[in-house]
């Protein structure tokens, strides 16, 4: 069953609308018709399963005929990425949100080559925020992650915007296994944690002033094995420990 996405505040009636972007993939690529069913995600927890009720040159109405509401999951994970070249952070941005992420920020570090303004910074959001969405099509994930724009990383810890636990991967200071970090947490706290991240450094690995910002925030460094890894290798294996544990609480 195709699935398409709509927001959360055009998914309100029993009669729902596609229209730009998406209907142009119903209309002009896979070419629906009357009568054949697709599903809507809300990317807020809503599916909607649904009939193309009715087809125009410019958008198509569908009927809803049942719906389903997904939880939240109660340990939300966030991906804290330095930029890589080129377009490698679309292909992280959509493992990202295979493996569960909620929260995918972009950080702009030393060694980092792109340098953004705002203006620029906030179409890249949009451009990476849509590669989100046709992720979570392509998969069926119910809720959204939202792409922040690229910041600085001075700027992003002066937010203190942070997950509860987070770990970081290190190739500089000393390291410990994830499975440890996590057993020692719910040891102190008697519970899991509510919201996890790790931070992801880029070619080359963050500078040690910057690891030393990190860790100084209560990040605890974790290894990835004894490769060096790309960013992009570096990110899903750091995701797919988050979702691993997440799913062991």
């Amino acid at each position: 069953m195709h699935r398409f996405f709509l927001p959360p505040e055009k998914c309100r009636s029993d009669s729902l609308q596609l229209d730009g972007r998406e209907a142009h993939h119903a209309l002009h690529v896979l070419r629906l018709q009357r009568g054949e069913r697709v599903t809507v995600l809300d990317g807020a927890g809503g599916e909607f399963f649904c009939d193309v009720e009715n087809v125009t040159k410019d958008f198509l109405t569908l009927t809803v005929r049942a719906n389903k509401q997904h939880a939240e999951n109660p340990c939300s994970i966030s991906l804290l990425v330095a930029v890589p070249k080129g377009k490698i952070i679309e292909g992280i941005i959509q493992k990202a949100v295979e493996l569960g992420a909620a929260r995918i920020v972009p950080l702009l570090t030393e060694r980092v080559v792109t340098q953004l303004d705002g203006d620029g910074a906030e179409a890249k959001r949009e451009k990476w925020q849509h590669v989100a969405i046709e992720a979570v099509k392509q998969c069926g994930a119910a809720w959204l992650p939202q792409v922040a724009a690229p910041i600085a990383l001075k700027d992003f810890l002066a937010a203190k915007n942070l997950p509860e636990l987070t770990l970081v991967g290190s190739l500089q200071t000393a390291r410990r296994h994830p499975r440890e970090i996590f057993s020692e947490f719910r040891a102190q706290h008697g519970r899991s944690p509510q919201s996890v991240g790790v931070w992801i450094g880029p070619e080359g690995d963050f500078t040690l002033a910057e690891l030393q910002a990190i860790e100084g925030t209560g990040a605890r460094p974790i290894t990835l094995g004894e490769l060096t890894l790309r960013v992009e290798t570096a990110a899903i294996y750091g995701l797919s420990i988050l979702n691993y544990e997440r799913h062991n609480l």
